[in-house]
């Protein structure tokens, strides 16, 4: 089968396209030199030849907080006109499948557990609301060329070289820049890259909406333990979260760019899990375990 991959040369296409390979011939869209079909998707219509039976379209910004209008527009120019330009591009023939990799940023929560697929669409970020626009968009294009649509939003995706949170926190360890805050006991959701392309073959036929996570949910101390593990390096400094709070409130002072402030520390000390029951139940998958399968490099 064939199957078209947008953003192979970022974390997720490096991931999890070799695996993909295995079951499909795979052609890359891209800003990459490695892309089979090199174009950048916010500014042109790709020219797309051949047919493909799916699409897994990954290609989007992410893992930056917007400074400016500018940067903030930058979100929509990639992710919804994005997604825009590349239906464009495959109106002529349309593929059987289409799975578009959105986030769970879009329910807008910062805490919480077992959150799932009823929760209300509350994301007020520019990332969040460029990818429901992007969800819409593609809801009502996949229903007029009857194509079936699958709709993921993974959490926190583990991989080699990760970007975004998991990156900065193994930077941190590695760099003797990080600080463990009070147990480290708050639970974050989490999903090996490799369980995307697991799930491809199961989406074909399926589609739907579905959270993507392991069922464990590991803590920020059990994530600290296993990076530092791999790294060879000592557990991080832990202090209590009296000192943590007080160093918030300075760094609430010191603007977003501040390395803790009171918003950035909620983040860290309060739960925020996902349901994967429903991915489970309908397409009978059972997710990898990140703290058994995460490998740094």
């Amino acid at each position: 089968m064939e199957l078209l991959f947008t953003g192979g040369s970022g974390f997720l296409g490096q991931s999890i396209i070799p695996l993909l390979k295995k079951n499909f011939t795979v052609t890359s869209v891209g800003i990459g030199t490695s892309d089979n079909v090199q174009v950048d998707l916010s500014q042109k219509v790709p020219v797309l030849s051949g047919k493909y039976n799916v699409v897994l379209h990954a290609a989007g910004k992410a893992h930056v907080v917007p400074q400016n209008l500018k940067e903030s527009y930058s979100f929509f120019a990639i992710n919804t006109q994005g997604t825009k330009n590349l239906c464009k591009a495959l109106e002529e023939n349309p593929p059987k499948a289409f799975i578009f990799i959105s986030t769970v940023a879009v329910y807008g929560v910062e805490s919480g557990t077992g959150i799932d697929e009823n929760h209300s669409l509350n994301g007020d970020t520019p990332y969040a609301q460029s990818k429901m626009e992007a969800e819409s968009f593609l809801t009502q294009w996949c229903q007029k060329h009857k194509v079936k649509l699958s709709i993921l939003r993974p959490s926190l995706i583990a991989g080699k070289n990760p970007p975004g949170n998991l990156g900065a926190l193994v930077h941190g360890i590695k760099t003797g820049k990080y600080l463990r805050i009070g147990k480290g006991s708050a639970r974050k959701s989490a999903l090996m890259a490799e369980d995307i392309a697991r799930l491809v073959p199961k989406l074909i036929e399926k589609g739907g909406t579905y959270n993507l996570c392991d069922n464990r949910h590991p803590s920020f101390f059990e994530l600290e333990e296993l990076i530092v593990q791999q790294l060879g390096k000592k557990s991080p400094i832990a202090i209590p979260l009296w000192l943590a709070k007080l160093l918030a409130k300075t760094g609430d002072l010191l603007g977003s760019k501040a390395p803790i402030n009171s918003a950035k520390l909620e983040k860290i000390i309060q739960p925020l899990t996902f349901s994967n029951e429903k991915a489970k139940r309908e397409l009978g998958w059972e997710p990898l375990d990140v703290l058994s399968n995460f490998k740094i490099s």
